[in-house]
């Protein structure tokens, strides 16, 4: 447990809800801010998950039981508020999976949050149009850099079935740079 995670649950143990919710935020809150906008590319979406992620950690705090890091904790929730987010979104606007992401990947270049080059854009739409548990895997591989271990408690599959699934994805987002590059 990281000195962060412990002050945080210490403090929130001790009844100073305010300084762990404070830390919380400040601990993770940008991290776990990409981690979202890599999976919805929406700055807006992003904040309503964010902001619903942070209600259900705060919510659930006293359930935590420490088994797994709060860290690891606080992906898995992100994550699965992000892929809820994407299958309302899909079954809300009643678009094919493809024709969704296709819409996701088409906001990137909308935005103005957005500041990359040709590559790093393309490499973006590449992870948006992936299916939302390759999705989450890659982005907790490449950009979190996370280990196989930690992917998998998030997620709740072994550690194979998480490294299978990133060289999938990876495979996946190499061909599609490949064509265009």
């Amino acid at each position: 447990m990281t000195a962060d995670e412990s002050s945080i649950l210490q403090n929130y143990r001790d009844g100073n809800k305010d300084v762990a919710f404070n830390l919380l935020v400040r601990s993770y809150g940008k991290r776990l801010y990409w981690h979202i906008r890599q999976m919805v590319a929406s700055h807006e979406d992003t904040d309503d998950i964010l902001q619903n992620t942070f209600i259900k950690i705060w919510r659930s705090l006293d359930s935590f039981r420490g088994e797994s890091g709060l860290y690891t904790w606080l992906y898995k929730i992100a994550t699965n508020e992000s892929i809820t987010f994407l299958n309302k979104e899909r079954s809300k606007n009643k678009f094919s999976f493809t024709s969704f992401e296709h819409k996701l990947s088409n906001s990137l270049t909308v935005t103005n949050d957005f500041k990359g080059d040709d590559i790093q854009l393309a490499l973006s739409r590449e992870v948006l149009r992936l299916p939302d548990k390759q999705k989450a895997i890659f982005s907790l591989r490449y950009y979190q850099e996370m280990d196989y271990k930690e992917i998998a408690e998030i997620l709740d599959i072994s550690p194979d079935a998480a490294k299978a699934s990133y060289s999938v994805a990876y495979k996946k987002i190499e061909a599609a740079l490949k064509e265009k590059f």
